[in-house]
């Protein structure tokens, strides 16, 4: 294997984590929810509020970098930045805050995600105006007038290929969907904890986007994620045992149109993501293979995201996902565990900084579905295109 000189590797790290209650209605704005993860992190580190002196936000987020450091009583805020929409931002956000600690630019980062997803905007339904003739810069515009309007048709149109080409069913999918309520169940601060789901559930459930179903959705979740992320050697004082960000990634991969929405469909292969091209930049940085891995935190805004993944990141060969997911092989004993907080499907929809605690979790000993001797998590930000990729480590 080449290894990339990758010279940021092992030298940042996330020191303290923190997260809202999930909900359908948090009854606070975007602001307040970003507020009191960001508290919550800032406590969990054992640092002062005050001191963080850099920002990383999504750049969907309603709440911006001045609100937010007003709000905390920052006192210098000397670093701030933006990266990408929705589910591709986490990974990325966290690489960005630690190339701004190397860069000497800040020293203690909050990286962030707040949204009202089900009270406020809902990320899932079809706009009535994104479609317009040359109104976005993108293909929406051949897709919409045929009643292709909203993500979740996307990603019904890579299920059903992946089903034609490789043969996989719809119960590979629920295996998949099952496997996040089976985490859900023992998360307390999971939306679906108490709500157990079988196969037969699964079966009967309302389809949406054929095939995708009820069950192979995300959820639509109020609320707020934070981290602190600092240098590694700072963090190893800090209150939590550090989560050491070993690599990260960003990438589109060739041919790929880039885009959130329709574009993504405008490739050769609607059976792979950005994803292989992150998983090879990402390997290469960190110096590891899928083998390695113990855990993972894959994006899944909808199931096939997780097989398709999978296949992907090199965990099995590819169209052998439905297969490989229906052995049991991402089940907590399994051959590489996934999403073991309940995920995005089961646990809450926070464009997948909820993945990014998990992975924290997990590298802690801490997590409510741990996985035994955990020391690497990979966590993925690939809904479609682009996207971003990160693997944690225990500190040595």
């Amino acid at each position: 294997m080449t290894v990339d000189v990758f010279p940021a590797r092992g030298l940042g790290a996330i020191a303290g984590i923190g997260a809202t209650d999930f909900s359908k209605a948090s009854g606070r704005s975007e602001l307040t929810l970003a507020t009191q993860a960001a508290v919550a992190a800032a406590e969990d580190a054992g640092v002062d509020v005050k001191d963080i002196d850099g920002i990383v936000r999504c750049d969907m987020d309603l709440v911006h970098p001045n609100d937010l450091s007003h709000v905390l009583g920052l006192r210098d805020l000397t670093y701030w930045g933006d990266v990408g929409p929705g589910g591709v931002a986490p990974s990325a956000m966290v690489g960005q805050a630690v190339a701004a600690i190397l860069t000497g630019q800040a020293t203690t980062v909050l990286v962030f995600r707040s949204l009202n997803g089900r009270s406020g905007q809902r990320f899932g339904q079809a706009s009535s105006t994104s479609g317009a003739v040359g109104g976005n810069g993108t293909y929406d515009e051949f897709f919409m007038p045929f009643g292709l309007t909203s993500p979740g048709q996307v990603f019904a149109m890579f299920a059903r290929r992946h089903m034609i080409e490789f043969g996989t069913r719809e119960e590979d999918f629920g295996a998949i969907a099952i496997n996040s309520r089976e985490r859900a169940l023992v998360n307390p601060q999971a939306q679906m904890h108490g709500r157990p789901l079988t196969m037969e559930d699964y079966l009967a459930s309302r389809q949406i986007a054929t095939p995708l179903r009820l069950f192979d959705f995300c959820l639509e979740t109020d609320g707020a994620c934070a981290v602190i992320v600092t240098s590694t050697e700072r963090a190893r004082d800090l209150r939590q045992p550090p989560a050491v960000v070993r690599a990260w990634a960003q990438g589109t991969g060739f041919g790929v149109q880039p885009g959130i929405g329709f574009p993504a469909l405008m490739r050769e292969d609607l059976t792979s993501l950005p994803s292989k091209a992150v998983a090879e930049t990402l390997y290469r940085r960190a110096g590891l293979g899928p083998s390695d891995i113990d855990v993972a935190q894959l994006y899944d805004c909808y199931t096939v995201t997780v097989l398709m993944q999978l296949e992907d990141y090199g965990f099995c060969e590819k169209g052998e996902g439905g297969s490989f997911v229906s052995s049991g092989a991402i089940d907590i004993d399994g051959q590489i565990p996934t999403n073991t907080s309940g995920g995005q499907l089961s646990e809450g929809y926070i464009h997948g900084m909820t993945h990014v605690l998990e992975g924290v979790r997990q590298i802690r000993g801490t997590s409510t579905s741990q996985v035994t001797d955990a020391e690497l998590c990979l966590v993925t930000s690939t809904p479609y295109s682009p996207g971003s990729a990160l693997i944690l480590e225990a500190a040595s």
